[in-house]
């Protein structure tokens, strides 16, 4: 029998309350080891991991590459599979390598099939697809059975032609699907991350809005606790509520970062909307168990009969290339809203004198507008700015082109109250134009209607020996 097998054997004989360890909030930063051993002592009955997210932007899905070092991915791999394998406890990993798509997993898979052969191990493996079938979404999109939601236009048949790779975030039925099948690994990938810890829990019969709180919570690792961080979570869950504990004995899980917790990613702190259903937390409650655990209770799960699946793709959109300066001149900061448009308009005159602008450039000026986009108009100037400048183009010549013509027309550009001429501009080093290759954006940033949410992703059953 196998990890998931032995697990569902065991609490269903024997009810008792189910122990998860959330050991990492994105896989392949690394997971502190100190808190990772208290972890384990305390015998969980899984240990998941989230390992990819739409923060890192859109070039990773794009490009079909980890955001995170391969390394440091190996590393911690290596150091969650063997801990599960040494417990006889099953391994969940959701959004597998950044950003899920086909590349992103199999390279996942790649270092876990590496790994197994130079430990020796041997295990069974669930491995679940998340890539979306372009004709099927052409087909749904012309039936209306795609809509937009967080302002994006309505999707087009170029938009899924022309993306380089298209997800769907599967939900908690696929994991379930998956630990049912007697398996001691689950690799999935897109994925919606409450799924990696809530699909053991409903499987046992545990109340699915505590699971679900539980796993909103604990994915993202110690980031609940005060001081927020990193390190890995216990979660003991038992048919009242769970109890929320930081295996580094420094972080503390209080009633109130708990329960601040519910605004990370969310824009309505008492609602958490998953393919399969929706989390009511309007009647949660959070009590201390003592000065570092907080026990948690009351969410409410309702399922829905229309079932959606988000989608994410991103597209190709040329090459970039950036400068990076700085400046202090007071008289530089003050009028840089009226500098920049201009030196944009001289270096558009310069590059394209003999064809059409095929670019565009746009400048962030960092201690000014480079971050907020509404500054207060009372703010007082900060005595120097970090200024960026960002090119995006058909050919990454023609990117590096314009920021370098961009550099020497600032460097020397003429404003009013200019006291010298030897240059406006400090740079941090040298070339001050880097060139970053292919940009993407997201294209694909929709809900998709379905019957079944987890017919969209197949998954393949693997037996490694080690």
């Amino acid at each position: 029998m196998s990890a998931s097998g032995r697990i569902l054997s065991e609490v269903r004989r024997a009810r008792r309350p189910l122990r998860l360890l959330g050991a990492s909030g994105q896989l392949g930063y690394g997971i502190p080891t100190p808190g990772f051993n208290t972890g384990l002592a305390r015998q969980p009955d899984l240990i998941g991991c989230d390992m990819g997210s739409i923060d890192i932007g859109p070039t990773y899905l794009g490009k079909g590459e980890m955001a995170t070092a391969p390394e440091a991915t190996r590393r911690d791999l290596r150091k969650v599979l063997l801990a599960a394998r040494s417990l006889d406890v099953p391994l969940v990993i959701g959004s597998a390598g950044s950003a899920g798509a086909a590349p992103h997993l199999d390279a996942t898979l790649a270092i876990i099939r590496d790994i197994a052969r130079a430990d020796g191990l041997r295990f069974r493996m669930a491995v679940i697809r998340a890539d979306l079938s372009r004709p099927m979404l052409l087909e749904a999109s012309r039936a209306g059975r795609i809509v937009s939601f967080d302002d994006m236009p309505d999707l087009t048949d170029d938009d899924i032609t022309e993306a380089a790779h298209i997800v769907g975030q599967m939900g908690t039925g696929v994991f379930r699907r998956a630990l049912e099948a007697d398996v001691d690994v689950v690799i999935a990938g897109r994925a919606c991350d409450t799924g990696i810890f809530a699909a053991l829990p409903m499987l046992l019969g545990f109340d699915a809005g505590l699971a679900m709180h539980m796993a909103k919570i604990i994915e993202c690792a110690s980031l609940c606790c005060v001081p927020g961080g990193r390190d890995p979570i216990i979660a003991e869950l038992d048919d009242d509520g769970f109890v929320l504990e930081s295996t580094n004995p420094e972080r503390r899980a209080t009633p109130t970062s708990v329960a601040a917790h519910s605004l990370y990613e969310q824009a309505d702190p008492f609602t958490v909307h998953e393919p399969e259903g929706m989390l009511d937390l309007s009647n949660a409650r959070y009590e201390a168990v003592d000065d570092r655990r907080t026990r948690v209770s009351g969410a409410v799960w309702h399922d829905t009969d229309r079932p959606t699946i988000k989608m994410e793709g991103a597209r190709l959109i040329g090459e970039r290339a950036v400068l990076l300066a700085g400046a202090a001149d007071p008289r530089f900061i003050a009028q840089s809203k009226e500098i920049l448009p201009k030196l944009s308009d001289l270096v558009r005159d310069l590059v394209c004198e003999d064809q059409a602008q095929d670019y565009t450039l746009r400048w962030r000026v960092y201690g000014v507008d480079g971050v907020r986009m509404v500054v207060p108009a009372s703010e007082a100037p900060p005595g120097e700015v970090f200024i960026m400048g960002e090119c995006i183009a058909p050919t990454r010549e023609r990117a590096s082109e314009v920021v370098r013509t961009c550099k020497q027309y600032l460097l020397h550009f003429g404003y009013p109250g200019r006291l010298s001429t030897a240059g406006n501009l400090a740079f941090p080093f040298t070339p001050p134009e880097v060139s970053l290759g292919p940009a993407y954006r997201f294209n694909v940033y929709h809900l998709l209607k379905v019957d079944d949410p987890d017919a969209l992703f197949p998954m393949e059953i693997e037996t490694i020996q080690g």
